[in-house]
């Protein structure tokens, strides 16, 4: 199925022709950075994906098997405790910065829309071909087929929610969180291959986020969208091939789930308590 769009291409000039595959229900996605794409490149169509109600399914079953029914029971717990108690917020935030990216980034022409419930589809390798994008850029939860993910002779690059290799496949922005290992909280910009956030490593982006104020969506959304200058340079350099690899051999390299209740508390926990001594040394430096 195919629609249109607005984007903001104004000039194709040397910019890299891109397409953004992306989730239906992720706005910062499909409207924030879809603006974005069109004033950084030449954006030439939108892959938006609605998932089948069964992928939920057998992702709960592989964090069962990963984890056991008794962690699984805490991803759920923390699921229920996100929507009673952090979505509101999260959902304010999320409307008051996609008018923010709006108000940079306005809407021009139209680009083709590919609707999908895979991005690994023939019908879904059939539009990008027709498309011939440089670069294809993967905002989804999908691990992308070879076919698909080497039809653009640039490569398809992820803004992976982790710093790489150290927080690999989910929310990598989170476990760096609970694991207080907060030099690593961040977005990778890579390339994708056959792994799981293995490809090449183009560079990393933060911001100085706030442990208490903040929740680990809005951290690592935040990643990309205070980063977008610097990314639009990466993805220039990426096209034009003067984007160096980061070395990253020898470092530790692991595989992460689903968020936890119990550690996102302790999470909450220490950074406040982390807030308060920084506050009373201040107090009593003289």
């Amino acid at each position: 199925m195919t629609e249109a769009i607005p984007s903001t291409t104004t000039d194709r000039g040397a910019r890299p022709r891109t397409v953004l595959i992306c989730h239906h229900d992720a706005p910062i996605d499909h409207d924030g950075l879809v603006r974005w794409l069109g004033t950084a490149t030449d954006l030439v169509g939108v892959v938006r994906i609605t998932e089948d109600p069964a992928l939920l399914g057998r992702r709960a079953r592989r964090e069962i098997s990963r984890t056991g029914y008794l962690r699984f029971l805490d991803v759920v717990a923390f699921r229920l405790y996100y929507r009673l108690r952090l979505a509101s917020a999260d959902a304010l935030w999320e409307k008051e910065e996609l008018a923010r990216l709006a108000a940079r980034y306005p809407k021009t022409p139209h680009v083709p829309v590919h609707d999908t419930s895979t991005p690994n589809s023939p019908e879904t390798g059939a539009f990008l071909r027709s498309l011939s994008p440089d670069l294809v850029v993967a905002r989804c939860k999908f691990l992308l087929k070879k076919e698909i993910f080497s039809i653009p002779p640039g490569g398809t690059l992820v803004l992976h929610p982790g710093i790489c290799p150290e927080y690999r496949n989910a929310h990598g922005c989170f476990w760096a969180l609970a694991n207080d290992d907060t030099e690593k909280v961040g977005v990778t910009l890579l390339k994708v291959d056959a792994g799981v956030d293995t490809g090449p490593v183009l560079g990393y982006y933060s911001y100085p986020y706030d442990e208490i104020a903040e929740s680990h969506i809005r951290i690592q959304l935040r990643c990309v969208t205070e980063n977008l200058d610097a990314l639009a340079e990466a993805f220039a350099r990426i096209h034009a091939g003067t984007a160096p690899a980061i070395d990253t051999a020898g470092r530790p390299s692991a595989v992460w789930g689903q968020p936890w209740l119990t550690r996102y508390l302790l999470w909450k926990i220490r950074a406040r308590r982390r807030t308060l001594a920084r506050g009373l040394q201040a107090r009593s430096a003289p």
